[in-house]
Formats: C-alpha cells, sequence, structure tokens
C-alpha cells in the first residue's frame, strides 16, 4: 500500500502485539519533528546573568549609578550577580563589602529576590539577585 502511494512504511510501536506502523512521508515527519523542536526551544526561557562590580569603598555616587543599572538589568528579566572585588589589602575591608551588597540587595526588594547572600570566593563577595516574576 505504501509503494502504491508513493510514501514510506514506518515502524512506530514495535512491543505492541501486533507491531504498529504508520504510511507517511518520512522526510516531511522528520521535518516537522525538528520543527516543533525549534519552536520549543525558542520558547524556553534563557537566563541571562548581569554583573555589576563594586570597590570595597564605592562612594555614593558610584552606588547611585550602578544601583540605577541595576534595577535596569532586573526589570529587563535578567539575573544580576553583584560583587565587590578586593584588591591587595583591602581584603580586611570585608565587612563594608557585605554592607554594600545587603544595602543593594534591600534597594531593588521592590524588584528583585536574593538567590543567594553575600558570600566570600577569593578576592571577590558575591551576591546573586533574581527578578521577580510579574503576573
Amino acid at each position: 500500500m505504501a509503494q502504491d502511494e508513493g510514501l514510506d512504511l514506518v515502524l512506530i510501536a514495535e512491543k505492541a502485539d501486533p507491531p504498529v506502523c504508520k504510511i507517511i512521508d518520512y522526510k516531511k515527519f522528520l521535518y516537522d519533528q525538528k520543527k516543533k523542536q525549534k519552536e520549543i526551544a525558542s520558547k524556553a526561557m534563557k537566563v541571562v546573568i548581569k554583573e555589576i562590580r563594586f570597590g570595597p569603598q564605592t562612594d555614593d555616587h558610584d552606588y547611585e549609578f550602578k544601583l540605577k543599572h541595576a534595577r535596569k538589568f532586573l526589570e529587563d528579566g535578567a539575573k544580576l550577580k553583584a560583587f565587590v572585588f578586593f584588591r591587595g589589602r583591602s581584603i580586611i575591608y570585608k565587612e563594608q563589602g557585605e554592607l554594600l551588597l545587603l544595602r543593594l540587595a534591600q534597594d531593588v526588594a521592590d524588584i528583585g529576590k536574593v538567590e543567594a547572600l553575600p558570600h566570600l570566593e577569593g578576592k571577590r563577595m558575591f551576591i546573586l539577585i533574581a527578578p521577580i516574576k510579574k503576573k
């Protein structure tokens, strides 16, 4: 029957009793499958992480400027990774760096929630903030 119609006989379920076969155009079937997978992949949410770097003694004006950028990143739906970079002997100001990151988290609390509290890795102290989902 498949040869008469110029189509392919495709085995769908070989473990069924009796095995299930379907008469279809196999190339078109593969094309449709690829198209569906592409559509699913395009609808999948891609996680974007934006970074903002501070120094342990960042001044108020610089902080406000970077806060504005942080708010924009969160409103656009990106995660925010803010970090304080300690150079040389500035590692003795760990408390200032932690306070700076907690202040940032508090200032963006209306549009973002903290995923990871400030923690020190080498010479950097990180905080991870995710946007709050809008309904």
